[in-house]
């Protein structure tokens, strides 16, 4: 049966809300030819964002090709050029004959090869039959602009968790090249790229930090969805879908707990939604809030055993809402030892992805049903 409440894929079309002022952007920014860099904690709509984005472009009569390709289980530099270049030329290719053809002509004078065999075995379009060098990165990285310049239409490359790749060795290397290309005047239409990822800190680390890509990229940040749209999506959702009713005062109490994070809005009503049969009240929502925290427990109870007990005193902090970690008075309370040593924790938890700081360096914790739960349950149990 179909349903409003969507968490288990990226939402487009009637189920797709807010975010009109992002797509817009994005819109905008890829007709203009530009690159364009996402970075959010995961289940914040990235992906959706660009979905609803490409179809508004393509209902405005837009042509283009596109491809996403899914960087999260790339480890090495081999795997990515393959996968890339596989992907890249299904896109835009057809046949064997067409993609034998593309890599004798695009990729002249690399490492990769087009195995008839091994296509037919497992689809791979792209093979290598050497260690890839520095070349080979560069030519691969200027593949899709020459087939978009050859079909007269851009091409708009996406990519899921783009951090990913700097567990490759030559991640650097990859970095130069882009850059390189992203510097050149190439024929229009050209390609685009739109880096994603899900992992705030490693992705502030390459753009922010070491800034790969500087005045390459634009950075789209994501403002949260406004508790009016949400509330009206909930309310609506249940009453068409199903003729339920649902209190706005307890929708606004799921925007407040959730801070407007729709994936975890929309798992929740779908809970309420299998437990419940006319009015929604309190004591659903109360018994489906329990059903989410069951299915994460375990998740977050890992996250928990992973700190050490300065990382755990310093969460403990943020919850009491300290900012100045580094004060003398803050650091006996929580027993951090010393502001050198306060450094050291709060990088871990970068590092780990439980915490990222803002402009202010104020603490703020990514995931807003694990900082329901610290304080609910594993700080209110001591």
């Amino acid at each position: 049966m179909e349903t409003p409440f969507i968490y288990d894929r990226y939402v487009t079309a009637k189920y797709f809300i807010g975010r009109k002022k992002e797509c817009g952007i994005l819109g905008n920014l890829l007709a203009a030819g530009e690159h364009v860099v996402m970075y959010e904690p995961p289940k914040t709509g990235k992906m959706s964002i660009i979905q609803q984005t490409l179809i508004n472009m393509r209902s405005a009569g837009a042509q283009f090709m596109t491809v996403c390709i899914d960087m999260f289980n790339i480890r090495t530099m081999d795997e990515f050029l393959l996968r890339f270049g596989t992907a890249v030329m299904k896109a835009a290719l057809t046949t064997p004959d067409q993609y034998k053809d593309a890599i004798q002509h695009h990729l002249e004078g690399t490492h990769f090869v087009f195995d008839r065999e091994r296509f037919y075995q497992d689809g791979s379009i792209v093979s290598l039959n050497w260690s890839p060098d520095r070349n080979d990165i560069e030519k691969m990285m200027r593949l899709p602009g020459l087939l978009a310049s050859g079909k007269g239409i851009p091409f708009y490359l996406i990519f899921k968790e783009f951090q990913s790749i700097m567990f490759s060795d030559e991640y650097e290397t990859l970095f130069s090249v882009l850059e390189d290309v992203f510097r050149e005047q190439g024929p229009r239409p050209g390609a685009s790229f739109v880096m994603t990822g899900s992992r705030v800190n490693a992705m502030k680390y390459i753009f922010a930090e070491r800034k790969f890509f500087y005045r390459q990229v634009v950075h789209l940040p994501i403002a949260p969805v406004e508790n009016r749209e949400i509330i009206e999506h909930v309310v609506r959702g249940f009453l068409y879908g199903s003729g339920k009713s649902f209190d706005r005062d307890l929708a606004m109490g799921a925007c407040e707990l959730f801070k407007c994070n729709l994936w975890y809005i929309n798992h929740l009503a779908s809970i309420c939604d299998l437990m419940s049969k006319g009015f929604i009240n309190e004591a659903i929502m109360t018994e489906a809030l329990k059903s989410m925290l069951s299915l994460h427990e375990p998740r977050f109870m890992n996250m928990m055993d992973d700190l050490t007990d300065h990382q755990i005193s310093l969460l403990r902090a943020v919850l009491d809402g300290v900012v100045k970690f580094s004060a003398s008075d803050v650091i006996e309370k929580y027993r951090l030892n010393s502001s050198a040593n306060v450094r050291r924790v709060k990088d871990a938890l970068r590092k780990k992805e439980v915490l990222t700081f803002n402009e202010k360096d104020e603490p703020v914790i990514l995931d807003p049903l694990f900082e329901y739960w610290l304080e609910n349950y594993y700080f209110a149990k001591q």
